[in-house]
């Protein structure tokens, strides 16, 4: 049980920018939201967050205004249980509402701490499998490209995919395979079986380009979740916490998505017709962009083709025409794609900050 209140507790007047740091501070994935006296006023969980992060809310507000979205909802009065309780119990809660945090409190209805699935699973694998599509020519890194596939560059000392492998291990998952065209042959000698990164790693050889998901038709189909991810993305998102996100809207397929402003440096003039409406000096248009990484159901398999090229633009927007069900997970970790010679130069600052912050 977690009993260090000020780890995870916050009041309702604090911003929702502090309950991230919070948040993010206690990784556990949840803030609690109480009085002066300790009383639990109602639950902040990572997909909280991440919704209104959706729903372009100002981090600026009062945590509060979170748990007013929440009322109406079988998520305004968070489940509870009476501290002194046998283990047995409270995993029966956890399973019994299909959660992952129980508060604990006490006769007066005073916070006492806080358990977690984790505490009864610390070491639970995540059960999924992970795809990571790193056939690219990384033509817009040459020379650099020229002589060695763009997943082994140096990031920080390390190759880039090294890295990925590594975080993907970290979070759990044991199952890796690796699809592969451009210089295939040095990508397997470098990283063989697995082994030694803590992972069954597998390769997957395409034999001429297949787009940015045709990769995956080459596969049998799995049983369970598959993570796939762009080779050549660097970022601490969390994978347990977009899977979480993932099972809690029953979504076919998730995609990650990143916030970007696109500055216009021009007055925006908006026209009705001939007549003029408004006037924006250089507004900033905000959009989500896709992140390249993605949850996807096995049935989703069936809308790849097999041995043909196919985007990840076409398997989402077949879905969307068939009535499948498709949600966004914002990222707000760190993230960036390495495409072009400052995007790498950027990565090697990223990587040693991230470093220096462990």
């Amino acid at each position: 049980m977690h009993t260090q209140l000020d780890s995870f507790c916050i009041g309702p007047s604090k911003s929702i920018h502090d309950a991230i740091r919070l948040m993010d501070k206690g990784r556990i994935g949840i803030v609690l939201v109480v009085d002066t006296e300790y009383h639990l006023l109602g639950t902040v969980t990572d997909g909280d967050i991440r919704r209104a992060i959706l729903a372009n809310v100002d981090i600026a507000l009062p945590v509060d205004n979170l748990l007013e979205r929440k009322e109406g909802t079988r998520f305004s009065n968070p489940v509870t249980s009476r501290v002194g309780k046998d283990r047995s119990t409270y995993l029966n809660l956890l399973k019994q509402h299909r959660i992952h945090h129980l508060p604990i409190v006490d006769e007066g209805g005073h916070l006492v701490g806080l358990v977690t699935s984790d505490d009864f699973l610390p070491d639970q694998t995540l059960p999924v499998q992970a795809v990571v599509m790193a056939g690219g020519k990384g033509s817009r890194l040459h020379p650099l490209t020229r002589e060695k596939p763009k997943p082994l560059l140096d990031v920080g000392g390390r190759p880039l995919l090294e890295i990925i492998i590594q975080q993907l291990q970290e979070a759990g998952i044991q199952k890796v395979k690796v699809a592969t065209h451009h210089q295939a042959k040095m990508i397997k000698e470098h990283f063989g079986d697995g082994r030694n990164y803590g992972v069954d790693l597998s390769f997957t050889e395409e034999d001429r380009p297949l787009g940015t998901g045709g990769g995956l038709g080459l596969l049998e189909i799995p049983c369970e979740t598959t993570l796939v991810m762009n080779g050549d993305i660097l970022t601490q998102v969390d994978f347990r916490a977009m899977l979480m996100f993932h099972r809690e809207h029953r979504a076919d397929l998730t995609i990650a998505v990143r916030s970007y402003e696109i500055k216009i440096p021009y007055g925006v003039v908006e026209c009705d017709g001939p007549v003029v409406s408004g006037v924006r000096e250089k507004p900033v248009m905000t959009h989500f962009i896709n992140a390249g990484i993605y949850l996807l159901e096995p049935l989703v398999y069936g809308y790849i083709p097999k041995g043909q090229r196919f985007d990840m633009t076409d398997l989402i927007q077949g879905l969307i025409d068939d009535g499948r069900l498709i949600t966004s997970f914002p990222i707000r970790e760190n993230w960036m794609d390495i495409g072009q010679h400052a995007d790498y130069e950027e990565a090697q600052k990223q990587v040693t900050d991230w470093e220096m912050r462990k």
